[in-house]
């Protein structure tokens, strides 16, 4: 008499990124409250967002370092809560669906500029091989500002440091103002920074502030909305200048 095997039953996995998490975003988009959006966000969709954007990441091989990744990564996040409110479940698309390809298209797209931008670099000790118009360009760069424009970019930063000022009254938890402090910090010593890229001004925002990169995102997607509220008013619109 053959003995009986005993099965296991496998227990399903819940998805990362299933129904819980489509419904809590249409719960976010109806929510009134931000303490309650805020909520609703850090601890059900945020991490969903996380974990789509490191999967994405990592299958697509966008990133080639740990440091890379953790910017790209932080990037994307931020810019997928930023379109939160775009999302219509009256289409009847499923939300992992939506932010997939939103994700995936942004994340190319950066793959492309981030090409674009490596291939226009050309090497400043091999002179010779420079164009007389490169050349020009690049004389003309190393020549002295003149007057009138030293006196628009003490203009222009008086302007930025009202604004980010005034976008720091509108800022709540801890961690946003440690953010904004960090940023104002930044733009007061930003002539004696010798910051050459992106990486480098957000590994030094970190240091500032004290807040993981987690913390950082998601404060500086707060201050983001601010900004853009408050640059609508040509007060504070110093991109028209000059």
């Amino acid at each position: 008499m053959k003995a009986k095997r005993k099965t296991r039953s496998r227990t399903k996995r819940k998805p990362y990124f299933g129904k819980d998490v489509h419904n809590s975003i249409v719960a976010y988009q109806l929510e009134d409250s931000l303490a309650e959006r805020e909520k609703i966000y850090v601890s059900e969709i945020l991490p969903a967002f996380n974990k789509l954007s490191e999967n994405l990441i990592f299958i697509h091989r966008f990133a080639k370092s740990k440091e890379e990744y953790e910017l790209l990564k932080n990037d994307c996040v931020t810019f997928l809560f930023e379109t939160l409110n775009k999302f219509d479940p009256s289409r009847g698309t499923k939300a992992f669906s939506y932010f997939n390809v939103v994700a995936k298209n942004w994340l190319i797209i950066q793959a492309k500029k981030k090409t674009k931008r490596n291939s226009r670099i050309i090497s400043m000790e091999d002179l010779s091989s420079l164009s007389v118009s490169d050349s020009s360009v690049i004389e003309t760069y190393g020549m002295l500002p003149s007057q009138d424009s030293k006196m628009i970019k003490q203009d222009s930063l008086k302007t930025l440091f009202s604004l980010m000022e005034l976008i720091k009254t509108k800022l709540k938890s801890e961690n946003e103002l440690a953010c904004m402090n960090a940023i104002i910090t930044l733009f007061t010593k930003i002539e004696d920074l010798d910051l050459l890229n992106k990486r480098a001004i957000f590994i030094y925002m970190r240091d500032i502030s004290g807040l993981n990169p987690k913390q950082l995102s998601v404060s500086m997607s707060t201050i983001r909305k601010h900004y853009r509220e408050l640059v609508k008013d040509d007060e504070f619109d110093i991109f028209s200048w000059g």
